[in-house]
């Protein structure tokens, strides 16, 4: 069973073509078949009236419609075929020399008779000579009628294929509805059913985030508190084992904490409207060496090389926090996977009318597998490290769509060193 629709449509079409063509060149053969026996009688009727007037005398051969008709005028003087004599006046079926022959026999005014006559395989092959010729143009049409279907179906399905295509294109969270302007109006009621479930999904992730938002913040000021008891217990003499453990639970609070400020700066991602127009133009540079700057006492503790491959002044508009938590969340993800000894380089240059900031990691990677989700909320990978939760990456991709531009995260390998290139491209502000 065909399960394509374009190719549901073009077996039926294929079928009602060939079907139509076929009936409707055995009606047309038939017919021109018949119009051309009828014709050949014409010829000999023409012929007869000829002889009667006296314009043709004597047994001949003559030619009728074309140089094989072979047409035989007969007098009954000179032929003694009683066979053929016996028959009334008129056109008639007969036969003579052995061979079947057409013939139209007159009585002339002086009552000697003659016959004009013409064998039935030469009318035959006359007639279908003439029928094949009007068939063919209808047997080349069909090719024609079978290339002009498909290339209607294909342009009439097009909208279909487009509309899949925009919805694969689609980032995961793209809720925007459908335009159905354009669509043909046979895909309104499913564009809008589409569009249907994406505001019940929007409404059901906006639920969602709230939720997160509410709960994070509500947990802040509780794991606040656990944190401050926690310094404290470490200020306290203890045994051995109740340090271990106090240790631990401190490890333990940090790793929440650092998960409720992820989860509270996504909030404030996902429910900021501003407008990228009407945001204050920021030093891009400026800010990557401020982060930069925070960050080199956590990699020289990890013994990570830190420092900057190339650093040019690129003005982009957004707040000044949404750079910083932009750029502090790629180096922290960039220390976590890089080992000791490792290095981490960051660029900042202009192309353009695009200014594009990069962090390249001497990590091991990530799998070509993984390469496309690691920008998903919560994912961590097949091999997660530190305390990381999932979401440093998830806020880039935030804050980078918000900013109107775009990221990409590529595995590097030069000269046996392998890593992972994350690369920032935002639309550059003139000061």
């Amino acid at each position: 069973m065909i399960r394509s629709l374009r190719g549901r449509l073009f077996a039926g079409l294929t079928a009602i073509i060939l079907l139509t063509g076929l009936i409707g060149g055995l009606f047309a053969h038939r017919w021109a078949f018949d119009e051309a026996i009828e014709m050949q009688d014409s010829v000999l009727i023409q012929i007869a009236g000829l002889v009667q007037s006296g314009s043709l005398t004597g047994g001949r051969d003559l030619r009728g419609v074309d140089e094989d008709a072979e047409v035989w005028l007969i007098d009954e003087a000179s032929d003694d075929d009683a066979g053929l004599w016996s028959l009334k006046d008129g056109l008639a079926l007969a036969t003579r020399k052995g061979q079947p022959i057409r013939a139209l026999l007159r009585t002339r005014s002086d009552g000697t008779r003659f016959a004009v006559a013409q064998r039935t395989s030469v009318r035959d092959e006359i007639a279908s000579d003439m029928a094949f010729r009007t068939v063919l143009p209808i047997a080349a049409l069909i090719p024609c009628l079978l290339l002009v279907t498909a290339i209607v179906i294909s342009r009439s399905l097009r909208p279909m294929v487009r509309l899949a295509g925009d919805l694969d294109r689609r980032s995961a969270d793209d809720m925007t509805p459908l335009p159905a302007a354009q669509m043909p109006t046979e895909l309104h009621s499913f564009v809008a059913s589409i569009n249907g479930l994406l505001q019940r999904t929007r409404f059901l992730v906006d639920q969602q985030r709230r939720f997160v938002a509410d709960a994070a913040h509500e947990l802040r000021t509780p794991i606040t508190a656990l944190s401050l008891q926690a310094e404290n217990l470490s200020a306290v003499d203890l045994p051995a084992d109740a340090r271990d453990r106090v240790t631990a639970l401190r490890r333990g609070i940090g790793r929440t904490k650092h998960l409720l400020e992820q989860l509270l700066a996504l909030a404030r991602q996902d429910a900021g409207s501003s407008d990228g127009s009407v945001m204050p133009v920021v030093a891009l540079d400026v800010t990557l060496k401020e982060v930069v700057a925070d960050a080199m006492p956590d990699a020289a503790n990890r013994g990570v090389d830190l420092g900057f491959a190339r650093i040019e002044p690129a003005l982009v508009r957004a707040e000044a926090v949404m750079l910083a938590a932009l750029a502090r969340n790629l180096l922290d993800n960039a220390l976590r996977f890089t080992p000791h000894g490792g290095r981490i380089d960051a660029w900042v240059y202009r192309e353009g009318g695009t200014a594009i900031l990069q962090i390249e990691d001497s990590g091991s990677g990530v799998g070509p597998e993984e390469i496309t989700r690691i920008f998903e909320p919560f994912y961590r990978g097949q091999r997660p490290e530190g305390d990381g939760v999932g979401l440093g990456l998830s806020i880039v991709k935030r804050i980078v769509v918000r900013l109107g531009g775009s990221i990409e995260a590529v595995n590097v390998a030069d000269g046996g060193r392998t890593g992972l290139r994350v690369q920032v491209k935002l639309p550059a502000a003139s000061g």
